[in-house]
């Protein structure tokens, strides 16, 4: 028989995870498109709150009322600037001088893989799970410098007994496919096809042992982790504040690990790069700045830049990362289990999730639904024009992405599951 005081704090617990769901309705009704679809497809782009979206529309109206490119404008732009960097710094526990502000993920990947003095021979170590764009560049760079690209297993360690084994099978598989000219590592934190997420501390440990570089693509870590990054030392961290962070397209960040900074170059060269005394033609002397600035370009969005904090804000609103965090995988615990209990679902993962992605597979041989038997892309598409649920469909593996969010409800994933298990 259940005790008084045990009944009581089920009870209690009960109480408060309703309580909590309630606050996150109210927190979620400042974003309006939450207000008519089903969204997992934050992994892809995040949806942006009311605040966010009425500062871009402000901020573009105070630019052309101070004149534009006017010392007025100016005066304006750059304390946001500043105030941005500071705000992306403080959620990385680092300093404002170690971020380079981007467009995106990608720019700030080709920072990292340009930006090293690349000699004949050198070796570029990625693991089997990279992005697209991440292979195109490192292709790149094989054909300008002649260097040698690897690739190590990370597929084979998604499915590992443990979360303990899973990190050592990684760590392990890196440091052996490591050689003596290895120049550098590049890997995500979090995989954008399986969810898995690498242990990123003890791998750029292994590298620096043998003085190798470690750059990552942050694109789904970032605002969903929390992040001490100078803890992480990672050399080069890559990101978007695009999907997870709910921020307006075209903006990003690149974070470089101090001890590196005097030894890379700029990849792209702009004014915003230099110090105040600019190169001449009477005087071809470039002066770089000795922080983040260094790596980037020119003119940027700056309309855009209060939206970005407002969005952070607005999370940190709802409680600390790390909470958030433990929601993201609360829920996605909920969805995996639910989707993987269906006969027709296939779970690309076979572990509880990491993090906020579950990749999953409709068995056309075993779903029984018109919708069942189409191509993973088709499913994604029919799902948003019927349904208004934004799923995502991905080429490798071929199979179908939810992302859950802390906006994620249990409502959501609810209606979810139950339009998979119509298929049945």
């Amino acid at each position: 028989m259940i005790s008084s005081a045990a009944l009581s704090e089920s009870i209690n617990s009960d109480n408060l995870e309703r309580d909590r769901e309630l606050d996150l309705f109210t927190h979620r009704s400042h974003f309006p498109a939450l207000e008519n679809r089903t969204y997992f497809n934050y992994g892809g782009q995040g949806v942006m709150c009311g605040a966010s979206l009425d500062s871009i529309t402000k901020n573009f109206r105070h630019i052309e009322s101070l004149g534009c490119f006017s010392n007025a404008a100016g005066d304006w732009m750059m304390p946001e600037y500043d105030a941005t960097k500071v705000a992306i710094a403080q959620e990385f526990q680092v300093s404002p001088t170690t971020i380079t502000l981007t467009e995106n993920t990608t720019v700030g990947c080709n920072i990292a893989l340009w930006a090293v003095d690349w000699q004949q021979g050198d070796r570029l170590l990625l693991s089997d799970c990279e992005h697209p764009g991440i292979i195109a560049g490192a292709i790149q760079i094989q054909k300008r410098f002649g260097i040698e690209i690897d690739y190590f297993p990370l597929t084979n360690t998604r499915n590992s007994s443990s979360e303990g084994k899973d990190s050592e099978a990684v760590v392990d598989l890196l440091v052996q496919h490591l050689h003596p000219k290895t120049r550098m590592v590049m890997l995500s934190h979090i995989c954008w096809n399986t969810g898995q997420v690498v242990p990123l501390k003890a791998i750029a440990k292994a590298c620096h042992d043998q003085n190798v570089l470690v750059a990552v693509d942050a694109a789904q870590s970032v605002g969903v982790l929390p992040l001490n990054l100078a803890d992480s030392e990672a050399d080069f961290y890559a990101f978007t504040t695009h999907k997870w962070w709910c921020s307006p397209l075209g903006l990003g960040a690149l974070y470089i690990r101090p001890e590196i900074f005097d030894a890379i170059e700029p990849v792209f060269v702009g004014w915003r790069g230099l110090t105040g005394k600019y190169p001449t033609s009477h005087n071809p002397i470039v002066q770089w700045r000795q922080d983040g600035a260094k790596f980037e370009v020119a003119s940027s969005t700056y309309a855009l830049y209060e939206a970005m904090r407002i969005a952070i804000a607005h999370a940190n609103s709802w409680g600390t990362q790390m909470q958030r965090y433990q929601r993201i995988c609360q829920l996605s615990k909920i969805l995996w289990e639910r989707l993987d209990a269906l006969p027709h679902i296939d779970c690309i993962r076979q572990l509880p999730p990491e993090s906020g992605l579950i990749s999953f597979k409709v068995n056309q041989e075993l779903a029984q639904s018109a919708i069942a038997k189409k191509p993973h892309s088709l499913i994604a598409k029919q799902l948003e024009s019927e349904h208004q649920i934004l799923i995502r469909a991905l080429p490798d593996p071929d199979c179908l992405r939810a992302s859950v969010h802390y906006l994620t409800s249990i409502a959501d994933i609810d209606r979810l599951v139950s339009i998979f298990e119509a298929m049945n």
